[in-house]
């Protein structure tokens, strides 16, 4: 049976939640980064500039608000953007997000 953590539904996601979340320019980097890859990623395959821990909080963010679903192929945790959800209670709002624009600005070190 595969580990899943909880999600919210499409009817619990709430805009300042979401935007709360995408304020911070690595949680940014890993949506445009799943965004643009067209599949689901490791966690520990994302190119961000922050420890294991703290990379955790940023997923479980993004997560908590919706972007992101989460799952287990045997030890590794899998994301996927959750575009369909977020486009059907925010629509246009990844699609800003992910112009090729926001995809040339890499996240600040540090």
């Amino acid at each position: 049976m595969a580990r899943t953590p909880p999600h919210p539904e499409v009817s619990q996601f709430g805009l300042q939640q979401v935007l709360e979340a995408l304020v911070d320019p690595v949680r940014r980097s890993i949506v445009t980064q799943l965004d643009a890859s067209g599949e689901d990623i490791k966690c520990g395959d994302f190119d961000i500039p922050v420890s294991k821990s703290t990379a955790t909080h940023h997923f479980n963010v993004l997560r908590e608000a919706g972007l992101i679903r989460q799952y287990y192929v045997g030890t590794s945790r899998m994301n996927t953007l959750r575009r369909a959800d977020m486009d059907e209670a925010f629509p246009g709002l990844l699609d800003a997000l992910t112009t090729s624009r926001a995809r040339a600005t890499p996240p600040p070190s540090g």
